[in-house]
């Protein structure tokens, strides 16, 4: 929630609950931008009198949820909001938030949709959701790709090689992988390949047309977490027949939202300048 949101207005607070509402505005005021205030701070910024502002902050700060450094210092997040937000973090997992998502991008395009991360220095298929059309891929979670070849590959790659890749998925990465062709479209030249890479990087999503197979076409954007690191990606596949350049804009457009939409419940809040 964030600072300066009025928790006591009764337009907003729940009827016997301003108090706990109050409560949770100041908490969602420390911010990584703004990780301490003081009590004047506070009440000003909450448009609370001193005394409500110290009651509350009494409260939280003796159940462990702000802690002061010294008696009259500012206040900061307490050891059990800090236990609790990494509770959070564990129980949200990558392909738990992703599920929603799946499905929401096979009834949209009618295509496969893909959770896909860094193994042994593929890509491996962690989930999936089938569209309508008769015509499409068969299943394959647990199946493992090329990453240069795929579109999810490329997101991983491109954020690796902008440092970006969550540490655990860089550990699972091979960026001197053997450049193998599948079709005379595949990237084989790794002087072309960082250059994808870095317009990858710069455009938020990637894409392949008949790089895997000649004619299968995907689309995908990187999930990200609560720190802003590359987990997975997700991904739109299916023929080229029936992703043409509208189709697959669209699905740019729509796997960038639903990836975007799991990165937040994953916790990453995105700033105006980042994708």
């Amino acid at each position: 929630m964030p600072a300066g949101r009025q928790a006591g207005s009764s337009a907003v607070a729940p009827h016997g609950a301003q108090a706990v509402w109050r409560a949770l505005a100041i908490l969602g005021g420390f911010t990584d931008a703004r990780p301490s205030w003081t009590l004047a701070e506070l009440a000003r910024e909450q448009r609370l009198s001193k005394p409500t502002a110290l009651r509350i902050l009494s409260a939280l700060e003796l159940a462990g949820f702000v802690a002061r450094s010294g008696p009259a210092g500012a206040y900061r997040l307490g050891t059990a909001a800090i236990e609790l937000g990494a509770r959070a973090q564990r129980a949200t997992s990558v392909s738990a938030a992703a599920r929603p998502e799946l499905e929401w991008l096979a009834r949209e395009t009618g295509e496969t949709s893909s959770l896909e991360a860094f193994y042994l220095g593929e890509t491996l298929i962690l989930d999936e959701a089938h569209g309508h059309h008769l015509l499409g891929t068969a299943p394959s979670i647990g199946t493992h790709w090329p990453a240069h070849a795929t579109s999810t590959g490329k997101v991983l790659l491109a954020a690796l090689r902008t440092g970006t890749l969550e540490p655990s998925q860089a550990a699972q990465a091979r960026a001197d992988a053997p450049l193998r062709r599948f079709t005379d479209r595949t990237i084989t030249s790794r002087s072309a390949l960082e250059a994808e890479l870095d317009k990858v990087a710069e455009q938020g999503h990637a894409s392949v047309v008949g790089e895997l197979e000649s004619e299968f076409v995907a689309v995908g954007a990187p999930v990200r977490n609560h720190l802003g690191q590359v987990v997975a990606a997700l991904s739109v596949g299916g023929p080229a027949s029936r992703l043409r350049t509208e189709a697959r804009q669209r699905c740019i457009r729509l796997v960038t939202q639903a990836a975007g939409r799991v990165s937040a419940r994953l916790g990453f809040a995105a700033s105006p300048s980042r994708r």
